[in-house]
């Protein structure tokens, strides 16, 4: 639906925008200088978790994330909250506090923010980080050939509702909220300052795993090939799949992505449901030069990241994306 509201914008003419809302991009770039650009993004939502600073880290986690996506490094954010007038105030400042803590780690600055009272509360964060113009990792830049390497596990959305629902055990959560908490700081820098020949990249959130790499491939001019069995599932992200525990992002995403899909054969229903699960602070989604994607892999797994090849970037074909075992 946004999408076709976007559609009917009038174009701005800049040239210096190097990545803009026309892109279907993580984040927006700028070029102040020929050494020096912006990349600006902003985001928000409501409690995924039931502890409030647990919840502020996740928004901040979130947040930043689409810098790191752009190969960009944060430095400075507003935050953005929407809080009930006649609220607990003390879960509003350990949510602030939270994602406070998320900031300092990444080494961005909060320098103020804005607030409306909402019945409902909603937190996030406007972030802007720097980039060099010729480093941008742009999510339309996938080239035949690549190898697509995932640096978190997926499935926090299910979980989420599980918690939602009361029905999540508690190593499920525990899980979650470890992946939700995990700056994707660690993944860009390695991607980024080691040599390796990374050609795109997008971190994995609310279109979900097939959502994300049907933009980079209809971007790109490419088809994928999906390993599904490959793909590094959160513990108990199946079992949510089977109690029903299904989130209307993922019937969303499912709707809008699969008719560019398709699926060989022996693949289980549930393990098609969750590629389409839409991801709350989700990790990066790699696309590398075939000969290095070993020495990446390696990179990021010394770090002590749960990266996973779970693809290849091929020649444009029917379906798209092609899942298989």
């Amino acid at each position: 639906m946004l999408d076709t509201v976007l559609g009917k914008l009038a174009r701005q003419q800049d040239a210096n925008v190097l990545v803009g809302f026309d892109k279907s991009d993580d984040a927006g770039v700028y070029k102040i200088s020929d050494d020096l650009a912006l990349v600006q993004t902003v985001d928000f939502f409501t409690p995924v978790v039931d502890d409030p600073f647990t919840f502020g880290q996740i928004a901040a986690t979130n947040s930043l994330s689409d810098v790191y996506a752009m190969g960009g490094k944060p430095i400075s954010a507003l935050a953005i909250v929407c809080f009930p007038d006649q609220g607990d105030i003390s879960i509003l400042g350990q949510i602030l506090a939270g994602g406070l803590a998320k900031m300092m780690e990444a080494r961005c600055t909060v320098i103020g923010g804005h607030s409306v009272r909402d019945p409902e509360i909603k937190f996030g964060y406007a972030v802007t980080g720097l980039v060099h113009p010729g480093r941008v990792l742009a999510n339309a830049a996938a080239r035949v050939g690549d190898a697509l390497i995932l640096t978190k596990p997926i499935g926090t959305g299910v979980i989420s509702t599980a918690i939602k629902k009361g029905a999540a055990k508690t190593a499920w959560i525990e899980a979650a909220t470890r992946a939700m908490t995990t700056l994707n700081s660690t993944a860009a820098e390695i991607a980024t300052d080691n040599g390796f020949h990374v050609h795109a990249a997008t971190d994995i959130t609310g279109f979900g795993l097939i959502g994300h790499l049907r933009e980079v491939a209809a971007g790109s001019g490419v088809s994928i090939r999906l390993r599904a069995a490959s793909v590094p599932l959160l513990e108990g992200a199946m079992e949510c799949i089977h109690a029903g525990f299904i989130p209307g992002g993922l019937k969303a995403n499912r709707e809008f992505a699969e008719c560019a899909v398709g699926y060989g054969p022996g693949i289980p229903e549930a393990l098609k449901a969750i590629l389409y699960d839409p991801q709350t602070a989700g990790g990066l989604l790699l696309s590398v030069a075939q000969p290095d994607a070993q020495k990446l892999l390696a990179a990021l797994q010394a770090a002590g990241l749960p990266a996973v090849t779970i693809g290849e970037v091929v020649a444009p074909t029917k379906p798209m994306i092609e899942v298989s075992n």
